[in-house]
């Protein structure tokens, strides 16, 4: 797989999971919109990695790290730290119950429209420094 295929690959994964932090959302499984709000920013940096470093992204869900390790953080602006701070512990995979229930109850509907909307943006701004970097 050529580098520019796996980057498209992990782009396609944003996509699919952004589509699906909208289903999320509208069924009203707001936990769930959370963790893929997370999972759409963490397939997009690991489509930039992909394009900046020309290999395997980091196995890692700490976006901050791949940020880091990617040589981007520095070009995010402090709203956009802010908001992937904001969305680490959203990554709630293998957590306990009691961890879920904290994350569920901070997880209303206004909080995770206005995730998806930062999320789109973020996401924006992550695709258009991949197609500038040719």
């Amino acid at each position: 797989m050529t580098n520019e295929n796996k980057v498209t690959y992990w782009i396609e994964l944003s996509d699919y999971d952004l589509e699906t932090a909208i289903a999320m959302f509208q069924t009203n499984r707001y936990l769930y919109v959370g963790f893929m709000c997370h999972q759409v920013i963490e397939k997009i940096f690991k489509a930039y990695y992909s394009k900046l470093k020309d290999e395997t992204p980091p196995y890692s869900h700490d976006l901050r790290y791949i940020a880091i390790v990617a040589d981007f953080w520095k070009d995010l602006s402090e709203v956009q730290q802010s908001q992937i701070v904001e969305l680490l512990p959203l990554q709630i995979e293998a957590r306990y119950p009691e961890y879920k229930n904290k994350i569920a109850q901070s997880l209303t509907e206004t909080k995770c429209k206005q995730l998806i909307e930062q999320v789109k943006l973020l996401r924006q701004w992550t695709i258009e420094q991949i197609l500038l970097k040719k």
